[in-house]
């Protein structure tokens, strides 16, 4: 089964249609960018202090121009290095002089401008807490701190705006710390799942070689050994040769059947692995799946029979997915007499005219597998698809050959 293969895709899929970004990876367009743009610019609302007082006129034109541009690099650089380095990481000479530019121009503009600047700490602190390993950041952060205390004791009249943030400078610079650990850990999880579901696809690959190796390594000894054994049988003895080639063309035909058994066993898929799917296709797709009366587990099932009921399952959650509009579907398998019932059931917009390729390809599958495709409107609306498939209780074992098959 290519199961590892299918379950990476479909949480991939499931990734690829949501909106946000992945918590520790970049923007894939411009949606994503903006929502997490967003995100950081909520934050930016303790910047009104600082836009207020440009605002009030009360610095002089020299002093408005600086504090204006001072504010821009600030807030550009800070919004690189929450915007950008939690996504992919700069190199450590330039979050070093990053970071150094920060603390620069909050000191600066705290000092010569006055009380409100002195909001700028704080997003020092968080900026230390996004970029500076832990081991760094829980001594830089409380430095900060203290240095921001120290600005505040030379600016006039800062007492009380001070002791208000100290609070929001520990409390925001060791948040963001642990949050920069989040995408850490959300990054080593992820890398972890795609190399666990590699190595599922990989072992089931080696096995499907040892199968073929197994299956293909006698057959193809033996048609060695009695080709040779034909040419020397010619021209002398022609019946004998004829006897051998006949031998030949038996081991080459069950060879053929092996092979072909153990290709349709690997890629067969299983009820198992598809109500996985589903259940992920679904709730991709926004729509709530009921699938607690759909066990996977029938020991009467045949394997080919179960193929047959796996790929109604696929086919019919495709449907749902693309076509109904439905915001519900339940799955439902049960034993009728003999039968084993798969129901999917949707609250969409139903059936318009004929069968597509899809229904009419697996009705086909079904009658191979000597089960039968029953489809029509839903008790409520929306559309449903039935798909039975004969159950092997009760079936009498085929008897055993009393003689031998000719050959060596």
């Amino acid at each position: 089964m290519n199961r590892p293969t299918w379950w990476r895709d479909a949480y991939e899929a499931y990734e690829d249609d949501t909106d946000a970004p992945a918590i520790g990876q970049s923007p894939d367009n411009r949606r994503q960018a903006l929502i997490k743009l967003l995100w950081i610019g909520i934050w930016m609302a303790y910047m009104g202090a600082p836009l207020s007082d440009l605002a009030d006129g009360d610095h002089t034109t020299l002093a408005t121009v600086f504090g204006a541009l001072g504010l821009l690099v600030f807030v550009g650089i800070y919004l690189v290095l929450v915007f950008r380095h939690t996504g992919r990481n700069l190199a450590r000479t330039a979050v070093h002089r990053a970071l150094g530019t920060i603390c620069v121009l909050a000191a600066v503009l705290t000092v010569t401008l006055g009380e409100p600047w002195l909001v700028l700490a704080v997003y020092v602190s968080v900026a230390f807490g996004a970029v500076l390993p832990t081991r760094l950041a829980r001594w830089a952060i409380p430095l900060n701190t203290v240095a921001m205390v120290g600005a505040g004791l030379l600016v006039r009249g800062s007492h009380d705006l001070m002791s208000a943030l100290v609070v929001p400078s520990l409390l925001g610079g060791f948040a963001m710390s642990a949050v920069r650990q989040m995408v850490r850990t959300t990054r080593a999880l992820r890398e972890a799942r795609a190399t666990v579901a590699q190595l599922a696809a990989n072992e089931e690959r080696l096995r499907l070689a040892r199968d073929l190796h197994d299956l293909l390594g006698h057959s193809l000894s033996l048609i060695t050994l009695k080709s040779e054994l034909a040419g020397r049988m010619l021209p002398g003895k022609p019946e004998q040769a004829a006897q051998q080639v006949a031998d030949i063309e038996r081991v080459s035909r069950q060879a053929l059947v092996d092979v072909r058994e153990a290709v349709s066993g690997f890629r067969r898929p299983t009820l198992e692995a598809e109500l996985a799917g589903a259940r992920t296709a679904l709730a991709a797709a926004g729509i709530t799946a009921d699938l607690h009366r759909a066990g996977a587990h029938h020991p009467d099932l045949p394997p080919d029979q179960e193929g047959a009921l796996a790929w109604a399952l696929r086919e019919a959650v495709t449907n749902v997915v693309r076509h109904s509009g439905a915001r519900r579907c339940a799955v439902t398998l049960s034993e009728e007499g003999d039968e084993l019932c798969l129901t999917v059931t949707d609250d969409g917009r139903g059936t318009t005219g004929a069968h597509g390729n899809g229904l009419t390809g697996l009705a086909e599958r079904l009658q191979l597998a000597d089960g039968r495709l029953e489809t029509g409107p839903g008790a409520h609306g929306g559309f449903t698809l039935r798909a039975l498939a004969p159950l092997s209780r009760g079936a009498t074992p085929a008897p055993l050959p009393t003689e031998p098959a000719p050959g060596p």
